[in-house]
């Protein structure tokens, strides 16, 4: 049974092309508009390897999918446009008929982006991680931290009738005792963080705070710049964490580049964007990017860095990133990163407030 008010050209959850007999772009949906960040009335015409780049000679495919009426499937090649980086993606291109059967030089081009699949798919696998994290978090400080503030009062207790030279092993105990305390208690606030209270809340108002902090203290040396879509409407989340976690993007992609550089916050609205939960499948629409000029991640922790206790960065501990996941999935969204020499990329994805929420906007 079909529903005659149903626009299943919009509904697609995948850019869409219908191209002319001569590869000209002569319908796009409104998800391909947002893939390639450019209007229908700009692609309207336009030959569509001047607005699509693919990295792959498909010219012969799609002579192929005319001469033989038939389908063909790519698989794995790059595909871009406009000022949006190459992604992954599986291409479909496919033959179209006339009403009636009669057969048309028009085809009809999918691009599936790969990166949407393999995040979403990481998602529950990253929870996971979080939450054995925590269970762990919090036997350590059980079962780590009472015997540590014995040997720190025996070391103490020792060094009253040591000489000055035995002294300084005692307060090598001690210090280093401290410092594992201190490591502890990071470990603890990992596991103790609360259940967001969520509200409807300006993702722009949250990230306004946060880049002021940066600038007057860890980031001050860094150029941080707004790049905001002002329509976005109101996310559905706990203001003091979404700030958090964009604070900890911010020092990280500060403190990569100690010499100074560029940070760009980005945020835009891409309709595509669906994350699957337990309840079904709910959409993350809105768009936040944190883009830096600094060196990248180190191919060896580039796949695993919201892993805990995986850290790129001398004496880290590894908590940070894997805190940001933790926040983020609790707030029904997901995060990804994408990084290379010269720019690394954080992007996470929200769902919109329920509408009946939109009139009262929390703002940080």
């Amino acid at each position: 049974m079909t529903d005659s008010n149903i626009d299943f050209w919009a509904s697609l959850p995948i850019p869409a092309f219908i191209l002319d007999a001569d590869d000209h772009i002569e319908d796009c949906n409104p998800v391909a508009e947002s893939f390639l960040n450019t209007s229908a009335k700009t692609l309207h015409g336009a030959p569509v390897w001047d607005k699509v780049m693919i990295d792959a000679p498909l010219e012969s495919s799609f002579e192929r999918v005319r001469k033989d009426r038939s389908a063909l499937f790519i698989n794995d090649v790059d595909v871009g446009g406009g000022d949006r980086p190459p992604v992954l993606c599986n291409i479909q291109i496919a033959p179209l008929s006339l009403v009636g059967g009669e057969t048309s030089a028009k085809v009809l081009l999918l691009i599936s982006p790969r990166e949407i699949a393999g995040r979403l798919g990481r998602s529950h696998s990253v929870k996971s991680a979080a939450k054995s994290a925590i269970g762990m978090a919090e036997m350590l400080a059980h079962e780590i931290k009472n015997p540590l503030a014995g040997i720190t009062g025996a070391a103490q207790l020792l060094s009253m009738n040591l000489s000055v030279e035995d002294q300084e092993m005692t307060d090598l105990i001690v210090a280093e005792t401290r410092r594992i305390v201190k490591l502890l208690e990071q470990v603890e606030q990992f596991g103790n963080v609360l259940m967001p209270q969520c509200k409807a809340v300006n993702i722009h108002d949250v990230l306004d705070r946060a880049r002021r902090s940066a600038m007057v203290g860890f980031g001050a040396h860094m150029d941080i710049v707004e790049d905001y879509d002002p329509s976005l409407p109101a996310t559905w989340g706990d203001a003091d964490q979404l700030q958090q976690v964009f604070l900890n993007l911010l020092k990280n992609a500060s403190e990569a580049n100690k010499a100074g550089g560029k940070i760009r916050i980005h945020t835009f609205y891409e309709n595509s964007m669906r994350l699957r939960r337990a309840d079904g499948s709910g959409s993350v629409p809105l768009q936040i990017e944190i883009i830096d000029d600094g060196p990248g991640l180190p191919a060896e922790i580039a796949s695993d860095v919201f892993e805990p206790f995986v850290s790129g960065r001398e004496n880290g501990t590894g908590l940070g990133l894997a805190l940001v996941s933790k926040i983020i999935s609790e707030h029904q969204g997901w995060i990804a990163v994408d990084s290379a020499p010269g720019r690394t990329v954080f992007r996470i994805s929200l769902p919109v407030a329920p509408k009946f929420e939109q009139t009262e906007v929390e703002t940080a």
